[in-house]
C-alpha cells in the first residue's frame, strides 16, 4: 500500500492510497467512496484484488478521513466538488499513469452519483455501482421515509446551521461533513430530482456514459429499493449497460450487509461477486 498525495486544481490536497499487486494483470480498479465514508474501510477489498492483479487506488474526499482539515467549520466542500475537482483529479492522474490498463470505477452510495461531474468518468470501460440510487425520499420505504424527512429535513439543517458542519456520526450517518456536503446530501433526498437536480448546478456528463454497469444492492440495505436504482439508471445514466445482483441476507457470513458492510473483511466470500465480473 503506497501513500500519495494529489493536488486538485484549486490547490486541495487529496490523500491516496495505491494498491499494487506483485504480478500486474493489466487492470485498474478505483473506488469511490460513500458519504462520509473514510477509505480505509475499504483496505481489505482493495487488498484482496490487488492479491487478484489489480492495480487499486481508494482516495478521501475533501473533507473527509485524511484529507480532511483541522476545522471542518467553515471549510468550503460539497457533493459537486467531489465530482467535479476532486474525482477529476484522480482520474487525471489515472490517466497519466496508468493508460494501458483497463479500466473500472467502483463507484459506492454517492460515489456512482458524481460520475456525471466529470467528464473523465468516459475513461473507464466499466462501472460497478454499490448501494446507490437517486436517493429521494419518495423512493424509500416508510419506515425509512419517516426518518429522512426527520433526519434530513430538520435535524441535519438545524445541527448544519448551529454548528458550521454536520455532525453526522451523531446521527449514525457516518463522518462529520462540510456544510455545503450537507446540504447537496439534503438536496438529494428530499429534492424531487435528487442526483438530477445537483447536476443541473454543474457541468453535466451522465448521458454521455454508455458503458457496462454492475450494479449491487443489499437485501438488508433499507436505504436503498428497486424503485431509487431503477430511477438512477433511467433518468440519470439511461445510457449504461446494466446487469443486476441482490445479495441476499443469507449469503453472509454474519448475516448483515446494509450500506456499508459489503466491504467488511467478514463479508469477504462476497467480493467473489465482483471479481467474477472483472475477470
Amino acid at each position: 500500500m503506497e501513500k500519495l498525495t494529489i493536488i486538485t486544481e484549486d490547490n486541495v490536497e487529496l490523500i491516496t492510497h495505491l494498491f499494487v499487486p506483485k504480478i500486474d494483470n493489466g487492470k485498474f480498479l478505483l473506488i469511490n467512496s460513500a458519504t462520509g465514508v473514510k477509505q480505509h474501510i475499504y483496505y481489505s477489498f482493495a487488498q484482496y484484488f490487488a492479491a487478484k492483479g489489480f492495480t487499486v487506488m481508494t482516495y478521501d474526499y475533501r473533507g473527509i478521513g485524511l484529507s480532511k482539515p483541522q476545522n471542518i467549520k467553515g471549510f468550503y466542500a460539497s457533493m459537486r466538488t467531489w465530482g467535479a475537482r476532486d474525482f477529476k483529479a484522480i482520474t487525471q492522474y489515472i490517466k497519466k499513469n496508468f493508460t494501458n490498463h483497463y479500466k473500472y470505477c467502483l463507484g459506492h452510495s454517492v460515489g456512482a452519483l458524481i460520475l456525471g461531474m466529470n467528464e473523465d468518468s468516459e475513461m473507464f470501460d466499466e462501472f460497478i455501482f454499490v448501494g446507490t440510487q437517486n436517493a429521494f425520499v419518495g423512493n424509500l420505504k416508510w419506515r425509512t421515509k419517516v426518518e429522512a424527512y426527520l433526519g434530513f429535513g430538520i435535524a441535519q439543517p438545524l445541527t448544519t446551521s448551529l454548528l458550521g458542519y454536520f455532525p453526522a456520526h451523531w446521527f449514525g450517518l457516518g463522518e462529520s461533513l462540510p456544510k455545503y456536503c450537507a446540504y447537496d446530501w439534503r438536496t438529494l433526498i428530499l429534492n424531487k430530482k435528487s442526483t438530477n437536480r445537483l447536476l443541473e448546478k454543474i457541468e453535466d456528463y451522465s448521458k454521455n456514459l454508455k458503458q457496462k454497469v454492475f450494479v449491487i444492492r443489499a437485501e438488508d440495505d433499507v436505504w436503498i429499493t428497486e424503485k431509487g436504482v431503477k430511477s438512477l439508471l433511467d433518468t440519470t445514466y439511461p445510457n449504461l449497460r446494466p446487469t443486476h445482483r441482490l445479495i441476499k441476507v443469507s449469503e453472509s457470513q454474519k448475516r448483515i450487509i446494509g450500506h456499508i458492510n459489503f466491504f467488511r473483511n467478514y463479508n469477504k466470500k462476497l467480493w467473489d461477486i465482483i471479481l467474477n465480473e472483472c475477470t
